[in-house]
């Protein structure tokens, strides 16, 4: 390693530790290699610099081997730098998981009669106004509006020329046949526009809706219009704060308590807070807060979406502030600045300071993740777990499951996979090929749990070892007593393989063990929602096989039908008369009887 050092370059670039086991330690990125990953160091003798945090002391101490790739700008270093973090999740830096698009409110006010949408994105057009962005609450604020203002209620109405349902219902004013003209047009999109900042008024408007629908005893209706108020309430801070003489403004704060730290945004437009978010951090070490500001704000700016504010407000300064300034400032083409509080605002930063706190405070600690850390001799404490299966009959309808702990069973990370292996094994194989593949869109979690023995870890293991990334990994092999009644009362004797020192081991744990209780959990979890999908996508093929049997039906009308409607589930919803258009009455009339018939028996 000395010698690497010794010979590194006066150039931009990124730098990886490894452990004397190969492991990723830490990536770093630098303006100049030599001089940066020199101040690690003091030398004659060579030994870690004094000046170290504990926690890059550590590291260094651990580290016997150094990597380094050069690019052409500090930029291009410190995106790269948080794209292998994301995708190899080193030992000690901090990974946020924070990784999803905010929506946004847009009108392209270059139209003649324009409509409000969503967008996760930058829309091309140079008269494009938006509104956001939205932590939650987007789509309810975006549909309460067209009940109550007549805009275009679809981008298809304008073109038709001719006047809709809507138009009959009064949700639309008809422009496609000139009912309204652009300028009385143009006065119902500044209402609109009123209402997105004006959420009290909003949500009056739903809680009128909701109680008379209650009165009618419409009930669905009344929930809906609940889980709507719902949602536009969540995305927001309330607060007392004056806030007249702010402007756009994206507010971050980081707040740590041992090894937990919590980022809170705070979005102020107009001087009103329209929207709010924070994810928590669990760290394996004490975190830097230095880090946390610079990957919060770097993540959450790093995809396509818009730059609506004038101006980052920071809780605390941090390192990397400056450089931080110009990465932004290059990816949206204009001045960005990233501020500390002054006096006008900080009122502002002690509200996100408060709900920080109030958020870390409200955080348990999980032992049974520590003790499950220790006893299968893991690198991490498993803050997060993917868990997996697959499922298939004699071969057919091959599909697999990966579901996801964290703090619990998070389903809207749940995912399904169709597989074209015909055997448990190559089928597992793809399914965890294709999950590390897509690291550099969804980082790994802290630990892998397969179904099955040790040659389902091994084969785990191969394909984690080929992405460099820092997972541990789990097998969980059921005892072959299957019987419901057995494991209903807690008697399955499962046995769990992991890895201690290089070698494969077997644990077999008692029945009331809390900590295997929690990984069949796991895996049963995996198994149901991995066979429910196979259940959906055998029924499906049985269908198709059964609609070709339709008296009359063959290929060449089955492919007709499929072509114009796109898909199966389509056919079914298709009315008589489009059936009939398509082919003729008397196939159109088998088709309704069967699909009549297909529900009933179901």
């Amino acid at each position: 390693m000395l010698k690497t050092i010794r010979n590194l370059p006066d150039k931009p670039g990124v730098y990886q530790y490894f452990d004397e086991n190969g492991k990723l330690l830490y990536v770093g990125k630098a303006k100049s290699l030599k001089k940066r990953v020199k101040s690690y160091f003091r030398f004659n003798p060579f030994r870690p610099a004094e000046n170290l945090s504990p926690r890059i002391y550590k590291m260094i101490n651990e580290a016997k081997k150094l990597e380094y790739i050069v690019v052409e700008s500090e930029n291009d270093a410190l995106i790269l730098e948080n794209s292998l973090i994301k995708q190899l999740k080193p030992k000690y830096n901090i990974l946020l998981r924070d990784d999803k698009t905010y929506p946004y409110i847009y009108v392209n006010l270059a139209e003649d009669f324009p409509r409000l949408e969503i967008t996760r994105k930058v829309i091309k057009g140079k008269h494009i106004k938006y509104f956001g962005p939205f932590s939650s609450g987007a789509s309810a604020i975006l549909k309460t509006i067209y009940e109550e203002i007549p805009l275009v209620q679809s981008k298809s109405c304008i073109k038709g020329k001719k006047a809709c349902l809507y138009h009959q219902i009064n949700r639309c004013l008809a422009p496609c046949i000139g009912k309204v003209s652009k300028e009385e047009y143009k006065k119902l999109v500044k209402k609109a526009i009123k209402l997105i900042h004006d959420k009290d008024k909003l949500l009056n408007i739903l809680e009128k809706k909701m109680q008379k629908y209650a009165k009618n005893l419409q009930f669905e209706e009344a929930a809906e219009i609940r889980d709507r108020i719902k949602a536009i309430k969540e995305a927001q801070i309330y607060s007392s704060i004056d806030l007249a003489k702010l402007k756009d403004i994206d507010i971050f704060v980081v707040e740590t308590f041992n090894k937990k730290s919590v980022v809170v945004r705070i979005f102020v437009r107009n001087g009103k807070v329209v929207a709010s978010s924070h994810n928590i951090i669990n760290s394996q070490i004490t975190p830097d807060k230095n880090e946390i500001y610079t990957r919060a704000i770097l993540e959450f700016y790093s995809t396509e979406t818009p730059f609506t504010s004038s101006e980052i407000l920071v809780g605390d300064d941090f390192e990397e502030r400056e450089w931080l300034e110009n990465v932004l400032s290059n990816k949206f083409k204009r001045k960005i600045k990233i501020k500390t509080p002054d006096k006008k605002n900080k009122n502002l930063i002690d509200l996100a300071r408060i709900n920080a706190l109030e958020i870390l405070k409200n955080q348990k600690e999980n032992t049974l993740l520590e003790e499950i850390k220790i006893l299968f001799n893991l690198q991490n404490i498993p803050y997060k777990i993917e868990v997996f299966d697959t499922s298939h009959m004699q071969g057919e309808a091959s599909v697999g499951g990966m579901i996801v702990w964290e703090n619990g069973f998070k389903k809207e990370d749940y995912r399904h996979y169709h597989l074209q292996g015909k055997d448990e094994y190559s089928q597992m194989r793809e399914l965890l090929t294709r999950r590390a593949k897509s690291f550099d869109i969804t980082p790994p979690p802290e630990l892998w749990v397969i179904d099955g023995g040790k040659a389902q870890l091994n084969l785990a293991k191969e394909i984690i070892n080929s992405t460099g990334a820092n997972v541990d990994i789990i097998a969980i092999s059921k005892e072959k007593i299957d019987a419901k009644a057995h494991r209903a009362k807690g008697a399955a004797k499962d046995k769990i393989y992991f890895e201690y020192n290089g070698k494969i081991e077997k644990i077999e744990l008692p029945e009331n063990d809390k900590r295997l209780q929690f990984i069949q959990s796991l895996r049963d979890e995996a198994h149901r929602f991995a066979i429910s999908f196979h259940r959906k996508i055998k029924r499906k093929k049985d269908l198709e096989i059964d609609l070709l049997k339709i008296k009359g039906i063959g290929k060449a009308k089955m492919t007709k039908l499929l072509n114009y409607f796109g898909s199966f589930d389509n056919i079914k919803k298709a009315s008589f008369e489009e059936l009939k258009t398509l082919l003729n009455e008397k196939d159109a009339k088998n088709i309704i009887e069967f699909f009549q018939n297909y529900k009933h028996n179901q």
